[in-house]
């Protein structure tokens, strides 16, 4: 029996992009099946009937993975795990470290009473473990260096994790200031050349950058899931990788981190991850490494087009959920109704500063 695996990109189908996966691998006669967030609270159902209709599994599902605690990856999961044979739940629970982040909140003294508030501002997350716990699911955290199957985690480690708690405009000290209005900004747009990227000054949130990056060596194929992930997670990730025997640059299958934000990205990351600029476009079939995107059709902010192009600089196919799911993978059985998605084209234009 071959080795094989099927990555599938959902399209949550909303008017704000999220991000469902689920993915199926069957590595020397052993099948596993993994969910990776479940978009928003209406995708639950559909992440259930995929795996139900393409996975023969009947619902059982080895390992469900939560990214980071942003609504548009949790709302979903829950219902995956009330409906769902779940083996394993893995997520990242703050008022766990409770103990270890009292000191980084000036005002705070009882570890129990920031326990109690971590919980309210990560109720999501407190919510899942509720159901988790009810059912019975064991929960485990995916710290860098984690193993969930064929997976490793390249990020975060707990050290910065932590940090990335106690700075976050959602807890406690921020929380009494109120959270920061995020203003929309009019995007102008400007002629550019082959090679010329222009990414966002702005950092992403610090809950983006909790988002747990996997990587795997699938039937020969360099896969990395990036989720939300910003510029700290991307390099955190690429220098831990050398550890899970991943040799950068040389991605094959790659996540583009928060729908194709410019905030989390840069030119020397994607250096690092997918190679340097080439000097021009490679020619239809010839490239490297495929780039999906997980953007909703009604979502005019993503992918933005410095991204898309930054991919292709890079010899990338980009492909984007917005004309529906998108599979990938290796030796995975064909599916009736099912046709090759196409490649952005490449943008000529991107957004200035």
């Amino acid at each position: 029996m071959l080795d094989s695996y099927e990555i599938d990109f959902l399209d949550v189908g909303t008017e704000k992009s999220g991000d469902a996966i689920c993915l199926r691998y069957s590595i020397s006669g052993s099948t596993r099946i993994h969910v990776i967030d479940a978009g928003f609270q209406e995708t639950g159902q559909q992440v259930i009937a995929h795996i139900n209709q393409h996975y023969d599994a009947g619902s059982r599902i080895d390992a469900v993975i939560v990214s980071h605690p942003d609504g548009d990856h949790t709302g979903g999961v829950g219902t995956v795990l009330e409906n769902c044979a779940v083996s394993e739940l893995w997520m990242l629970r703050p008022w766990l470290y409770a103990d270890e982040l009292i000191d980084r909140f000036g005002r705070w003294s009882s570890v129990d009473n920031l326990k109690k508030k971590l919980r309210e501002v990560y109720h999501t997350i407190a919510e899942l473990e509720n159901i988790a716990m009810a059912k019975g699911i064991p929960i485990f955290a995916p710290f860098q260096g984690t193993q969930i199957g064929e997976f490793t985690v390249l990020a975060p480690s707990k050290e910065r994790y932590l940090d990335l708690v106690a700075r976050s405009e959602k807890t406690p000290e921020a929380v009494t200031e109120g959270l920061r209005k995020l203003l929309q900004r009019i995007v102008a747009f400007a002629k550019s050349k082959w090679g010329e990227e222009t990414f966002s000054a702005e950092a992403t949130s610090a809950e983006n950058e909790m988002s747990v990056v996997q990587y795997a060596n699938l039937c020969g194929d360099k896969v990395l899931l990036t989720a939300d992930g910003g510029r700290e997670a991307l390099a955190e990730a690429a220098d831990y990788a050398i550890f899970a025997g991943l040799n950068l640059p040389g991605i094959d299958k790659f996540q583009v981190p928060h729908h194709g934000s410019r905030r989390n990205v840069s030119s020397e990351i994607l250096d690092r991850l997918l190679g340097r600029v080439l000097p021009y476009q490679l020619p239809e079939g010839g490239e490297q490494f495929a780039a999906i995107v997980s953007a909703s059709k009604d979502d005019k902010d993503h992918p933005r087009r410095a991204v898309v192009r930054a991919c292709i600089h890079r010899g990338g196919k980009v492909y984007s959920t917005e004309g529906g799911g998108i599979c990938t993978g290796s030796n995975n059985p064909q599916r009736a109704g099912w046709v090759a998605a196409p490649k952005l084209p490449y943008p000529q234009e991107q957004e200035e500063a």
